[in-house]
């Protein structure tokens, strides 16, 4: 991928050139330079994300009453998260008795 010297905008191939298709400026293309560019040396794969554990970090507590069944306990640990998107961030819970988790709805 190359980007015009003169606006900026993106490059695209059209045979031994570069060319802008916003202010028509051209560039020769370089296979060495070009090569360099797809390479992957030094890239790895992290693997998937670790999964949070409301309990780990958490040592704050707030009256929020149990949605299990045979628990009475009315005090929860409580994390906020992001949601996937960024759109808005959502609050898990922890039963402090029972260790049952649930999300805020």
């Amino acid at each position: 991928m190359r980007f015009c010297d003169e606006c900026g905008s993106m490059m695209h191939t059209e045979g031994e050139t570069w060319v802008c298709r916003s202010c028509e400026n051209e560039a020769p293309r370089d296979s060495q330079a070009e090569a360099a560019m797809a390479t992957q040396d030094g890239q790895q794969d992290d693997g998937a994300p670790a999964v949070a554990d409301v309990t780990q970090r958490s040592t704050e507590t707030m009256q929020e009453p149990c949605p299990a069944e045979d628990c009475d306990s009315d005090r929860a640990y409580y994390e906020m998260l992001p949601k996937p998107g960024g759109s808005y961030e959502v609050r898990l819970f922890t039963c402090v008795d029972c260790g049952h988790k649930w999300r805020e709805s």
